[in-house]
């Protein structure tokens, strides 16, 4: 049987360095509010590191009960690490309106900046740029926020791979906000409130010939279909 580790020790938020919170929001990311353990291998490839690095980091996250995690098992987010976790989505996805609205960034151009600015702790700071931008609900790649008590509003849409010809709707959220594959789309014209209409797949290799704001028609990959998220229209 595997060891547990958790620590019941008393808990501070900044005793987290940045690399610590790094691995938390991958985590959350990787969860994507199920239930369970995430595998070493799994976190492994998304921080890009071996997965003997991510066991190392497990056990000191979990001295600090921010995870709970057992040998070859994985771990999961305790309530101090999806706290945690929750504050810098929250905090990065502000930066990203804040960085297009104010400042006029594309959506290509945000990610890694915002990736800077999530490790500023102050919840002050945090709280006024909440105010000021306007309480936003979601991010400019279509990612709800976390509002102040970690609470997260989703919303109905589906994998545009899995929408059947015929039916439209409008992007609402883009499942890669890697700047490839955005600026991939900068060049279809498509973004967050684009019409879509779905007019043939392929079989062979599950591609989609779609309609663009009732104009333009494109071919789309699988892998491009499946990182797009639409509302169907009724």
């Amino acid at each position: 049987m595997g060891l547990l580790c958790h620590s019941g020790k008393g808990f501070n938020f900044a005793d987290v360095t940045i690399a610590e919170e790094n691995y938390l929001k991958a985590i959350f990311k990787l969860s994507d509010g199920a239930l369970g353990n995430i595998s070493t291998n799994s976190i492994a490839m998304e921080m890009s590191t071996s997965a003997a690095s991510v066991t190392d980091m497990l056990k000191r996250l979990a001295d600090k009960d921010m995870v709970d995690y057992e040998r070859y098992k994985g771990a999961s987010l305790t309530n101090n690490g999806l706290d945690m976790a929750k504050r810098l989505v929250r905090k990065h996805r502000l930066w990203e309106v804040f960085l297009t609205e104010k400042l006029g960034f594309a959506w290509d151009e945000i990610h890694e900046i915002a990736e800077e600015l999530e490790h500023i702790g102050s919840n002050a700071l945090t709280e006024r740029l909440d105010r000021y931008l306007g309480y936003p609900r979601f991010d400019p790649h279509g990612d709800p926020i976390p509002d102040a008590a970690g609470a997260i509003v989703h919303r109905s849409c589906e994998q545009l791979s899995m929408v059947k010809p015929g039916q439209s709707g409008q992007v609402v959220g883009v499942g890669n906000s890697n700047s490839s594959f955005l600026q991939f789309l900068n060049k279809l014209s498509i973004g967050i409130g684009s019409h879509i209409r779905v007019d043939d797949c392929f079989e062979f290799d599950g591609s989609l010939k779609v309609t663009v704001n009732h104009g333009a028609q494109h071919t789309l990959s699988d892998r491009a279909a499946a990182n797009l998220f639409i509302s169907l229209n009724a």
